[in-house]
């Protein structure tokens, strides 16, 4: 019966069916019917998985970024990236890059980070010159520094699923973080080599959009500073991060309205859900891992072949890339994360690595056909049909396979920081 539950939710996967549906009808059909456990089992345990209280955060974190764009906050960060860098080879990709790097310490929602920054730089990078189907990929693939940098979604799912306390696995994420930045601005530059340069910003246009950005630019040092200071828990610094955004926009830039607020909080609401649905049905999943005990039987065929590391790695990076494609990524972690965090500590290696890791693989089916909800995402802010933009694809999965390569080989990036700090 199990593993007619698992063909009939590969099928509704297929047909499109919402994720939180598959996981839920194929995980309770396989735990009633086969298991024969009852209803009450499975709504504890999902209820018990969205009560707890790290999740808080999610929410807060996606309202502080959502007032943040209806503040005037993202458009201030753009306008200082491009003047800092838009007269660069490519300096407006590299601005567009940079900008997501610091819409990241503020959101921690991807698609959140495609909309509020690619509403404001991709028209603009369209009409200076910019083919529209590699603004599209970039955005999407940027928006993979929103699940590194803290405060990240992914990164409180990860503490929700491991038990590692929320502010190591924020740590764990920046450098790695920086140095997707880096990439991404280096093939931006190789990229766009050939288009024409915008007229360098004067040195009083640099200090004046650095200094209307100062007030959104506080808000990681509040957010970090909470945290790592030992002053506030995450979630109590995601509700500071939302009221200092509701406060910029209405007293220091003015053009936060109440239209605006109600706005932000009905995308909260919606966003909230649909990640929430999420975990709950993926918890189905998890009765059925523990009473047939799979964890347990994965590990056990692992040391009886003798598999190392590395090829625990390999795998890693095949299974994140392959359902990647298919699953969205905070599904994607309630799916295969206790799996491998088990296989993980089997081989005493660090957690925090695998964070970082798995998130790397994991973020490039934000770019894959044919789920790709970063592309489709992108798309639709410039109204450009997201097919054309396949066809740079396959140069960014390149370029998201070497940073998964070079996270595997470094872990130091990953682990080196929370220890510092810890």
């Amino acid at each position: 019966m199990t593993v007619l539950m698992i063909g009939a939710s590969m099928l509704l996967l297929f047909m499109a069916v919402p994720v939180f549906l598959v996981f839920g009808a194929g995980s309770a059909g396989a735990a009633i019917l086969d298991l024969n456990l009852p209803w009450s089992t499975l709504i504890q345990v999902s209820y018990a998985a969205i009560t707890k209280p790290v999740l808080i955060a999610i929410p807060l974190f996606i309202f502080s970024g959502l007032a943040m764009l209806r503040g005037g906050i993202a458009s201030r960060l753009v306008s200082m990236a491009t003047a800092l860098v838009g007269h660069w080879p490519g300096g407006l990709a590299i601005s567009m890059v940079l900008t997501m790097g610091f819409f990241a310490a503020f959101c921690g929602s991807i698609l959140a980070a495609i909309t509020a920054v690619g509403t404001i730089m991709m028209p603009k990078m369209i009409e200076e010159g910019y083919p529209a189907p590699f603004v599209i990929v970039l955005a999407a693939s940027a928006a993979l520094l929103e699940a590194l940098i803290p405060p990240s979604n992914a990164a409180i799912v990860f503490s929700a699923l491991t038990s590692v306390p929320v502010s190591k696995t924020f740590a764990a994420g920046i450098l790695p973080g920086l140095v997707l930045m880096v990439l991404l601005m280096a093939l931006a530059v190789w990229r766009c080599r050939h288009i024409r340069m915008n007229q360098k910003a004067s040195r009083a246009e640099i200090i004046a959009a650095v200094k209307a950005a100062i007030p959104g630019m506080f808000t990681p040092v509040i957010i970090l500073g909470g945290i790592y200071g030992g002053l506030l828990t995450p979630s109590e610094t995601a509700a500071v991060a939302g009221v200092w955004a509701v406060f910029i926009g209405f007293v220091v830039h003015r053009e936060l309205t109440l239209e605006g607020l109600i706005s932000a909080l009905r995308q909260t609401a919606i966003a909230t859900t649909v990640i929430f649905s999420i975990i709950a049905m993926a918890m189905f999943l998890s009765v059925i891992l523990t009473y047939t005990r799979a964890p347990q039987e994965i590990i056990n065929y692992f040391t009886d072949f003798g598999v190392t590391p590395m090829m625990f790695w390999l795998m890693l990076a095949i299974i994140c890339l392959i359902l990647g494609t298919f699953i969205e990524i905070v599904p994607l972690f309630y799916l295969t994360v206790p799996i491998f965090a088990a296989i993980a500590l089997s081989f005493n290696l660090d957690i925090l690595h695998l964070f970082v890791v798995f998130t790397a693989f994991a973020g490039v089916g934000m770019i894959t056909p044919p789920v790709c909800v970063g592309i489709y995402t992108a798309a639709s802010v410039v109204d450009v049909s997201p097919e054309r933009a396949f066809g740079e694809i396959p140069l960014f999965v390149l370029m998201g396979i070497i940073y998964g390569t070079l996270m595997v080989f470094t872990p130091v990036l990953a682990t080196w920081l929370p220890r510092v700090l810890f």
